[in-house]
This record gives structure tokens, sequence and C-alpha cells, in this order.
């Protein structure tokens, strides 16, 4: 039997949606007079040409870490799930690597942004365990309907993306829920852990 996930990857998984929301937040009062958050893109407040563009840039490499930090310790979730959530974490980080220039194409930023929006949106589904055993979070039905759902979240900025319109809402909220859903199935991991009266071995108490 699985132990209940380690503390540190609710606080991680907890901070990745605060850090992402928070950073965009913070960067956006800090742009010019006439900045739109609901057109212009999370990218945009860490473009080499954005005021103050290492708020968002400490933000998205804050995000990817929390990422990396909660595929270590979800235990409870499948291999390959952990190991793709924990790609998505360290292509949040890329993101931020590259950011977008001043004019001019951004071929390494659209990779790493790419692999990041994929990879953050397809690792539930590769995290279930048979249905029945496990978390309700981490269950088959409930995870490939989460890869789903932001999955179609994902699409709907592509579509904005090259047709214009508000591509900063599209993005934000496709961003915002696929940052909390670690948080849902960490929390899942450990109301299960404890229903089954799971605790934590000392060492997955340690950071």
């Amino acid at each position: 039997m699985r132990s209940s996930p380690p503390w540190w990857t609710l606080l991680s998984s907890g901070a990745a949606p605060a850090v992402l929301i928070g950073g965009w937040t913070l960067a956006a009062q800090r742009q010019p007079g006439g900045y739109d958050s609901t057109v212009a893109t999370i990218s945009s407040l860490a473009a080499q040409d954005a005021t103050d563009r290492w708020l968002m840039t400490v933000a998205l490499l804050g995000v990817g870490v929390c990422h990396g930090v909660t595929a270590l310790g979800l235990a409870q979730a499948a291999p390959a799930g952990r190991a793709v959530l924990g790609l998505g974490g360290v292509a949040t980080m890329l993101v931020a690597a590259f950011p977008l220039p001043a004019a001019g194409p951004a071929p390494a930023h659209a990779v790493a942004a790419g692999v990041a929006f994929v990879a953050l949106a397809v690792w539930p589904a590769l995290a279930w365990h048979r249905a029945g055993r496990g978390p309700a979070a981490l269950r088959p039905v409930v995870s490939v309907a989460a890869a789903l759902i932001l999955l179609g979240l994902v699409a709907w900025f592509g579509v904005t993306l090259s047709t214009g319109g508000r591509v900063g809402l599209a993005e934000r909220v496709a961003a915002g829920a696929q940052a909390c859903w670690p948080l849902v199935a960490v929390l899942s991991s450990r109301w299960h852990s404890h229903r089954r009266g799971t605790t934590s071995s000392p060492e997955d108490e340690q950071p």
C-alpha cells in the first residue's frame, strides 16, 4: 500500500497555482496603461521588453519547480504520469529561460511552451491506477476526464492564438486549471490514505 504523499507535496502543489496567478497579477499591474490581461499572453509579462519582467520570470521558474517537487512526492500516481508532470515542470522553467524577444520569432520559447501545455494537460491520463483501489482523482475515469478537459482548454487557447481575440483569457484559464490539478491529486491521495488509516513514514516527512 502506498503511503500518503508527504507534507511537502501539499506545499508544492498548493504553491503552484498561487505563484502562477499571483505572478501574472502582480506583473500585469506593473505594465503601462492599456495593458489588457484578457488579450495579452502570460509570456508577454516575461518578455524582454516587459516592465519588471523578473516578476513573471521568477513566477514561471517557481511553478516549474513546484511541479517537479510534486511529481517526486506523489507516489500514489503511476510513474508515467509523474514523469510527464515533471516534464511539464521542466518545460515551464524553459519558458522562463527562453523569453519572448522584443520583436521577431521565438522558436525555442514556442517549443518550450507547447511541451509545457501538452505535458501538464495529459499527465492525469497517465497517472491512474486500477479502479476502486486508489484515490478518486487517480482513478481511470476521473483521470481521463481531467486530461480531456485540460486538453480542451489548451485547444481553446490554441484556437484563439491563431484567430485572435481574448488570447490572454483563454491562456490563463488553461494554465490556471493545469496548475490546480496536481493539488487536487495530492489532496485526494492524502484523504484516501487517511481514510484507510495510512500515515507517512518518517522518511516521507523529510523535505
